[in-house]
């Protein structure tokens, strides 16, 4: 028999926290490669001069851009499970339970005023968008029937550990914007720019979304997560 003190295992170092970040946008499907891993390991070189083996960010594929400054918010993810129940004579709770849906979305307003955030946020093809000559004036129509447009979204998030910096990241292939929030002309916030969009499954690599951990400070911390690592 023992006490609560000798059964607990609570570890402060294992708590993260979203200190910055950033939300990447590529605008075509087509060409844009996915996102298949967030980090890449450097190899140590015996030099002269000598360098140690490190992990860091790997490189985005060119056609991800980043929105930019976004409200104090961040990245906001929501997921919505539906249920279909089946209840059955002599039973008070259901006998069986079937997942019919499950959806994430992502919600984010962006404050820098761009080409990437005016056409999130009309939803309008930027590619035929072009500044007047001479004066530079940029004009946008509503069109009467919008284009459903989809885009590749990787939220990252970046938090900071003993072992350097840790990263968190939440892909989604095919995302759609489904909801605008209200704009405002008016106030002390910058002007916004938010919308929410909808992960939907990717026919291609047949998955809505996906998760990534890591950077130095999640590598310096596995054994105290729980994870195994592969051997070479």
């Amino acid at each position: 028999m023992g006490d609560y003190e000798s059964l607990k295992n609570k570890q402060a170092e294992l708590i993260r926290k979203p200190l910055d970040g950033s939300v990447f946008l590529s605008t075509d499907l087509t060409s844009a490669a996915a996102i298949v891993a967030l980090t890449a390991y450097t190899p140590a070189e015996v030099g002269p001069p000598a360098v140690p083996a490190f992990v860091d960010l790997a490189p985005l594929p060119a056609t991800y851009e980043d929105l930019g400054w976004l409200d104090t918010a961040g990245a906001q993810f929501s997921r919505d499970v539906a249920t279909s129940e089946v209840t059955s004579w002599g039973s008070v709770s259901p006998t069986r339970t079937d997942i019919t849906s499950d959806t994430t979305t992502l919600s984010v307003t962006a404050q820098e005023t761009k080409l990437l955030s005016i056409g999130l946020f009309t939803g309008a093809d930027m590619s035929a968008v072009k500044a007047a000559f001479q004066t530079g004036e940029v004009s946008i129509a509503k069109p009467s029937r919008p284009k459903s447009r989809h885009y590749r979204a990787l939220s990252l998030a970046v938090d900071q550990g003993d072992g350097g910096e840790i990263y968190i990241g939440r892909f989604l292939p095919r995302a759609k914007v489904t909801g605008y929030s209200e704009q405002s002309f008016g106030g002390e916030d910058a002007l916004p720019w938010g919308v929410t969009m909808t992960g939907e499954e990717d026919s291609e690599l047949g998955y809505s979304e996906r998760w990534f951990f890591g950077g130095p400070g999640w590598l310096a911390l596995l054994e105290k997560m729980g994870f195994e690592q592969l051997e070479a």
